[in-house]
């Protein structure tokens, strides 16, 4: 069953909100918040969050919220939409990653249309991170699946991390040690700031290594030792001795 939350300040537009999720044909238990801080403070996992921007002035408003929520697990990030009164927060939004962006008073079909796709995307975003060869992110309101083989390596930059790809580049909201934790051993922590894809190394040092796009990335002392080992073992396994 899928988890929704509200978090709006104005008990009426929670419960506008809850009976229009609730006539939606899905499967799904809904909490309502009326503010970002008893929001915060329940643990359990959230998979739709439809969000006020200008809550109560007494905590943290919702822009402050999406950034905290954003700064967690990107394994287990919510689809956000932002419900206001005002257009002017619109850039920002997205910048944190909102699905959509929806102006009060919300309109019924609208809400529907949105619901629909933020809950597409939810089912196809539980499904494929069990696929072993991807890792599937959001970013801008959008999933993204990278097939691991497209990853040369990972960056941890201002809270974000960015997905050096062979067609480009991709940056989301996400801690690089949760994407270390998921990826497994064929990605090794090299240094702080990067996650590197093992099957793309094409030499090293004790300061640096070299990847086969060309790339150096340096190599953290304390770290040295343990990447060797975790190399050869990748090595070893692929040559299937």
């Amino acid at each position: 069953m899928m988890r929704i939350s509200i978090c709006d300040d104005e008990a009426p537009t929670r419960a506008y909100l809850t009976s229009l999720i609730r006539a939606q044909d899905c499967p799904c238990e809904v909490v309502e918040y009326a503010s970002a801080s008893d929001c915060l403070a329940d643990h359990r996992g959230i998979d739709l969050l439809f969000l006020d921007i200008e809550l109560n002035a007494t905590g943290p408003d919702g822009m402050a919220l999406a950034r905290q929520i954003r700064e967690q697990s990107a394994v287990t990030q919510p689809v956000i939409i932002f419900v206001t009164g005002y257009e002017r927060y619109v850039f920002d939004a997205f910048d944190v990653g909102a699905f959509q962006y929806l102006l009060k008073p919300v309109d019924e079909e609208k809400l529907a249309q949105v619901f629909a796709r933020a809950v597409e995307q939810i089912e196809v975003g539980r499904v494929r991170p069990q696929l072993s060869h991807a890792l599937t992110l959001q970013s801008a309101g959008t999933s993204r699946t990278v097939p691991l083989d497209n990853i040369y390596y990972i960056e941890s930059s201002n809270h974000k991390v960015v997905l050096c790809l062979k067609d480009g580049a991709f940056s989301c909201y996400a801690k690089i040690r949760d994407l270390e934790a998921e990826l497994g051993d064929q990605f090794f922590r090299v240094h702080k700031g990067y996650l590197v894809n093992l099957a793309y190394v094409e030499g090293y040092s004790k300061t640096e290594l070299t990847l086969t796009n060309g790339e150096k990335l340096l190599i953290s002392k304390y770290k040295y030792q343990d990447f060797v080992k975790a190399y050869l073992r990748f090595v070893k396994r692929g040559a299937g001795l």
